[in-house]
């Protein structure tokens, strides 16, 4: 798994791509909760490089959105794709999640 930011207006975008799954979850997690240490509170999640995602993988979403609502904090998603789609769409995260097409469309709804 690989991660890159970039700092937008509004928002901090965290590119996620490879696999997140038991192993690489925990790394995800921790490099959300030192943007959040760091005083970030709007997190803008782009999966579109994201391959896969497995139960570990959902559950450090679920964690680090639960850390960010502790501090007022937005997290909202973009570029979801094939298996990382139907996933989220099966486990009801599209329910819970506020996620749009492209980052410029989730920049505007931030």
């Amino acid at each position: 798994m690989n991660i890159a930011t970039k700092k937008e207006a509004n928002a901090l975008v965290v590119a996620v791509s490879g696999r997140m799954d038991a192993v690489t979850a925990p790394e995800f997690e921790k490099s959300i909760a030192d943007f959040i240490a760091q005083g970030e509170k709007t997190f803008l999640i782009n999966l579109s490089g994201l391959e896969y995602i497995s139960s570990a993988g959902l559950r450090g979403i679920l964690a680090s959105a639960k850390r960010l609502k502790e501090q007022d904090g937005k997290i909202i998603f973009s570029g979801l794709q094939g298996h990382v789609k139907e996933v989220f769409a099966i486990s009801g995260f599209q329910g819970i999640f506020k996620i749009y097409d492209s980052d410029a469309e989730g920049l505007k709804g931030i």
